[in-house]
């Protein structure tokens, strides 16, 4: 098996719209496509046994993330105190440029911080922040002072 495009990441919402538009708006992600899946069809798929809609978004570097809201209201997630703390928790990593200003944005924005109100230093030249999307989703913003070391596949992108 061999993979033939960047990876894609499915995101149950109970809200769809909004979480759409808190990534468009905030980390730039485009919309690629919105549709709806009946009822009839999807309790094949193991997703769930009513109708779903599902936006497609991608980000500049083409990996996308697919937002699903069920007709049904999903049951809420349990949130612990840390990240770690909670068996099978996932977030999503973003790379930035300038993590001062995302979180800047992201406290204008009333986002949840996870990492506290400051940039932390992990290690020498690794910096990085937690969050909340507004559905209670983690993400991740990490800032390199040297990405190609981190990332030396990414040189002439």
């Amino acid at each position: 098996m061999k993979m033939v495009a960047p990876l894609e990441v499915g995101i149950c919402c109970q809200n769809l719209e909004a979480l759409k538009r808190f990534y468009i708006e905030q980390l730039t992600f485009a919309e690629i496509s919105y549709f709806k899946i009946a009822a009839d069809k999807a309790g094949d798929t193991g997703l769930t046994k009513g109708a779903y809609k599902v936006v497609r978004l991608q980000s500049p570097y083409g990996e996308r993330l697919k937002l699903l809201e069920p007709q049904t209201a999903p049951v809420a997630a349990n949130h612990s105190d840390t990240i770690l703390e909670q068996k099978g928790n996932v977030y999503l990593t973003f790379i930035v440029d300038d993590l001062a200003a995302m979180l800047t944005k992201l406290k204008k924005n009333g986002a949840e911080l996870l990492s506290g109100e400051e940039v932390v230093e992990v290690r020498p030249g690794t910096c990085l922040i937690f969050a909340r999307d507004p559905e209670g989703n983690i993400i991740e913003f990490v800032e390199y002072s040297d990405i190609l070391g981190y990332r030396p596949d990414l040189v002439g992108k």
